[in-house]
């Protein structure tokens, strides 16, 4: 049976250590403090740094960037990184706008990551919307990401992206039996335009945990940024009003501590 081994370093970030593999999902290093806009008057500020420097993350074989046009997800110092890895994968308009060997992938379109001595990794895009419906001329094309690998146990790796809850994660919950799911939560919000969510609540997160059915969730790209509105204590309340059989699923990982699944995840 192939283990995992998840890093959460901050933010999007996650280092996967599957097969020999290692696999960074929206690599973000950049130093605290700097406020990125995001467009049409959007903008937000870095509160928190990484918990490991890029430098220490290296090497690293395929970058999975769920998107490259907002700084949260690809900053300054993850864009510099990713002529080091062996393979990129994004969004269609994403892969245009990197250029180079990057991969673009359209929801439900599969990718077969191979390497000499090593299992072959299957990466399949998932549907994504960064807000509300017809957000995404505003929001931009967003994917998620399912692997899958020889022997594994219990379903696939599936990363939400950042979305919404919608009728494309309903479709992953009837397509996919998801083992364990990365979760970008936060509830998005931008005072230009109020109420508007562009990132799942801790309520849809426990509504998607009751679609799915995981083994485990994990929450990640909830904190570090001024735009984030949920953080973990809102994760945890909704979560502990759910009942048992969706409760039981949240796991949250310890920034910057290397975490085998087999193990408990608890942070």
């Amino acid at each position: 049976m192939t283990g995992v081994r998840l890093t959460h370093l901050g933010g999007p970030t996650v280092l996967v250590e599957v097969g020999g593999r290692r696999i960074l999902v929206d690599p973000t290093f950049d130093a605290p403090g700097r406020r990125y806009a995001f467009g049409w008057g959007t903008s937000s500020r870095k509160l928190t740094g990484p918990a490991v420097p890029a430098a220490d993350v290296l090497p690293v074989d395929v970058v999975l960037l769920t998107h490259d046009h907002h700084a949260d997800n690809l900053d300054d110092a993850g864009r510099a990184l990713l002529p080091s890895a062996g393979a990129v994968v994004t969004t269609v308009p994403g892969a245009r706008r990197l250029g180079g060997s990057t991969r673009g992938l359209r929801p439900w379109e599969t990718a077969e990551l191979a390497a000499p001595g090593r299992p072959a990794i299957e990466v399949t895009a998932t549907p994504a919307r960064h807000g509300p419906p017809l957000s995404r001329p505003l929001a931009g094309a967003v994917v998620g990401f399912a692997l899958r690998w020889p022997d594994q146990d219990g379903g696939v790796l599936w990363i939400s992206g950042d979305t919404v809850l919608f009728r494309g994660l309903r479709e992953v919950a009837d397509r996919l039996d998801v083992g364990t799911a990365l979760l970008h939560l936060g509830g998005v919000r931008f005072p230009v335009t109020g109420p508007v969510r562009y990132s799942m609540t801790a309520r849809q997160a426990v509504e998607l945990c009751r679609l799915l059915r995981p083994r485990t969730a994990i929450p990640v790209h909830y904190e570090g940024w001024s735009h984030f509105v949920q953080g973990r204590d809102a994760v945890e309340a909704e979560f502990a009003r759910a009942p048992a059989d969706v409760r039981e699923r949240l796991r949250w990982l310890p920034v910057g501590e290397p975490v085998d699944l087999a193990a408990p995840t608890g942070g």
